[in-house]
């Protein structure tokens, strides 16, 4: 698991460099050439997707999400337990919904050809990028359940 997440936040990393180097060239050669690249801002789009549908999966496994505990005391251990399992379970039921969407489009987009606008990028690799990403979330959400009810989660 560890391995997959680390694998796609890898691939999210070369999006983010190549999103920042898209628009660094964008930028330069619109303001000091006055030569505009069309489609810049589909491109940068379409790279957002996979950024964070990739990123997804790492920071879910390594809780980097916004946590907010203001009744963790009042719950004590065994609330706070049970508010783990019942987050993460209607989390990962979201997301499951979330893959099962992603990948009819991804069919349909493959199907019918479905491109941007501008430049014609086909559509289906993002809908794939976003389908892996939130699978290996929701995979993450059930490890993660799995480890609470028998104890051994992380503190």
């Amino acid at each position: 698991m560890d391995r997959a997440t680390r694998a796609l936040s890898v691939l999210a990393g070369i999006s983010l460099l190549f999103m920042m180097a898209t628009i660094t060239f964008g930028v330069m050669t619109r303001y000091l050439l006055n030569m505009p690249i069309t489609g810049v801002d589909e491109i940068v789009q379409m790279t957002g997707v996979g950024l964070v549908m990739l990123a997804l999966p790492y920071a879910t496994r390594s809780n980097a999400h916004v946590r907010v505990d203001i009744f963790d005391e009042w719950l004590g251990r065994a609330g706070r337990s049970l508010g783990d399992v019942l987050s993460r379970l209607l989390s990962g039921v979201v997301l499951l919904i979330l893959v099962s969407r992603a990948w009819d489009k991804l069919l349909d987009a493959r199907e019918f050809e479905d491109t941007t606008n501008m430049l014609g990028l086909p559509l289906w690799p993002f809908y794939g990028m976003l389908a892996a990403g939130v699978a290996l979330c929701a995979l993450v959400f059930a490890i993660e359940i799995l480890l609470i009810v028998t104890g051994k989660a992380e503190k």
